[in-house]
């Protein structure tokens, strides 16, 4: 599994990323310098260009003409998307899909933010 996190800092809010994610990461009702994000209008974003994906359920598609699956978790202020299986261009996608909604992407993995500030 390779995950996805995305969230909108405040005007004039910057904290630690790694921080946010532990926050997102343990389901926190509200964090304190994220933005609400348009969580129903960024999921129908989603469904709209994966629409040839099998959608298992209303947060889940998985490739039938492909390999790769992946499950999107939403707060009001936050984007987790895991990714199964899933290629390199599909998660370009879905970060273009979050770009589009001004929402970096964050990388647990490496660990790093993907915007213009740098801490």
């Amino acid at each position: 599994m390779y995950e996805l996190v995305f969230w909108k800092y405040l005007e004039e809010v910057y904290l630690n990323h790694h921080e946010v994610y532990e926050s997102i990461s343990e389901e926190q009702a509200s964090i304190e310098g994220l933005e609400l994000l348009p969580v129903q209008v960024i999921l129908n974003r989603i469904a709209s260009v994966f629409s040839k994906w099998e959608k298992v359920d209303d947060k889940s598609w998985k490739n039938n003409n492909g390999v790769g699956a992946f499950q999107v978790r939403m707060t009001p202020q936050s984007i987790k998307i895991d990714c199964y299986g899933t290629q390199g261009n599909t998660m370009d996608t879905l970060v273009n899909i979050m770009e589009e909604f001004k929402c970096p992407l964050y990388d647990p993995q490496v660990p790093e933010r993907y915007d213009e500030m740098r801490e």
